[in-house]
């Protein structure tokens, strides 16, 4: 079996065990996701989904943020760790939003990683979740099971987007990314994964180099 073969089969079994694939971040539009992915950086989507209905009761547009106090950001997102730092990219970008883009998000990982505290990871949501375009979502999950899975020996997201691209189903790439976090927060664990348990064994690297010892 070679890595293609691999990843599509790898699709097929997460399918099989997961057949909802969602985004666990509340968002009712793309500013919302785009920010809540943001909050979510060293937090959890727990803690962000109970911060977000009053951030965006109080902030309900790009505009409403731009033209904000930095420090009623900054209070209504404290929870969040790095409220700093979020709440001055928050606003920028959505000054950045308003100037460039007339408040609307951007629909190319271009563009979006053109505004403030916004990486490759945070723009393939975006454009995956909202435009419907294929997405390759490296977070903490993906790099692990994928690695794991023996698709590649790097901790470099970079790598691992342009690695797993040209080997999944366009079409099914971003929902496979929002599995392998289910996933890994269920079986594929950091420490002391249940391989037992996992769909994935028969293809996974990792399994068999425990099975062999």
């Amino acid at each position: 079996m070679d890595l293609k073969e691999k990843a599509v089969k790898a699709v097929e079994l997460l399918e099989k065990e997961y057949p909802e694939a969602i985004c666990s971040l509340v968002y009712t539009d793309p500013l919302q996701l785009l920010i809540a992915t943001r909050l979510a950086a060293q937090c959890t989507d727990k803690r962000v989904n109970i911060v977000t209905p009053s951030l965006f009761e109080h902030f309900p547009d790009a505009k409403a943020f731009a033209e904000g106090d930095i420090e009623e950001i900054e209070e209504l997102i404290k929870t969040c760790g790095l409220y700093k730092t979020k709440a001055r990219d928050i606003k920028a970008m959505c000054e950045m939003l308003c100037k460039e883009y007339g408040g609307i998000v951007p629909d190319s990982i271009e563009e979006l990683v053109r505004l403030p505290g916004i990486g490759r990871k945070t723009a393939n949501l975006v454009v995956g979740d909202i435009y419907g375009k294929p997405a390759v979502v490296v977070d903490t999950h993906c790099i692990r099971i994928t690695s794991r899975l023996g698709f590649h020996n790097t901790k470099d997201a970079a790598k691992i987007e342009r690695i797993l691209r040209p080997l999944l189903p366009p079409e099914k790439s971003n929902d496979f990314c929002h599995r392998l976090v289910l996933h890994g927060r269920a079986v594929c664990t950091a420490r002391n994964p249940k391989c037992e348990d996992c769909c994935m064994k028969e293809i996974c690297d990792n399994n068999k180099k425990c099975a062999a010892r």
